[in-house]
């Protein structure tokens, strides 16, 4: 792959990943999701703040901007991994850092979530299964999110490991991404550690 087409795929995949899907959605109600709640534009922020289906719509878009940077970067950029990789780091780091908003985005997890349903759908099974574990025990979406991104690199190795797909590449970035959505969350972590964190606590039949 040419240097040219490597930096077309990177600035084309972070202006796609910088859409604030969050923000605009909230904006539509007429609501700043900035001044509510965590203060994130992600997925998690609008659940708490504006309920359910828009919480939903947030994630699967913000899901879809991953999947389709990558997607379109394996399509026409080469038959290497690389290509999908540059798509995905650019396209995270667009939805992390968007500078529509001052370089302040979401966390990365469902956009995450889409790219790595289009480079690894096995992986994605596996940490999708950690999170649905995590999140009903502990009612802390933040939490099962972080579990899901620690158990990325696990899982793209032990596919690696056992001949069901993945490469160094792949591997290399998985760990790249799982530290990246770790150092989003560190603020959680400290909620986590003081207690603070809100929960999506269960919904008691009356």
């Amino acid at each position: 792959m040419d240097p040219l087409t490597a930096l077309l795929i990177a600035i084309s995949a972070f202006l796609l990943g910088s859409i604030p899907t969050g923000y605009l959605v909230a904006r539509s109600k007429g609501v700043d999701i900035r001044q509510h709640g965590s203060g994130n534009i992600g997925a998690t922020n609008v659940f708490r703040t504006l309920g359910k289906p828009l919480g939903i719509l947030v994630f699967l878009i913000d899901a879809l901007k991953g999947f389709v940077a990558v997607w379109l970067a394996l399509r026409f950029g080469g038959s290497s991994a690389w290509p999908g990789i540059i798509a995905a780091v650019a396209v995270i780091a667009g939805h992390n850092y968007t500078p529509w908003l001052g370089f302040k985005g979401g966390k990365g997890i469902a956009t995450s979530a889409g790219v790595l349903l289009a480079l690894m759908p096995w992986a994605v099974l596996i940490i999708a299964t950690v999170w649905f574990i995590v999140f009903p025990i502990s009612r802390y979406v933040s939490l099962a999110s972080i579990c899901a991104a620690a158990a990325l690199p696990l899982a793209v190795g032990g596919l690696w490991f056992a001949g069901c797909g993945g490469n160094a590449p792949l591997l290399g970035f998985s760990l790249v991404i799982s530290a990246l959505a770790i150092w989003r969350h560190r603020s959680n972590m400290g909620r986590l550690r003081n207690g603070t964190e809100p929960r999506i606590e269960r919904k008691i039949p009356t």
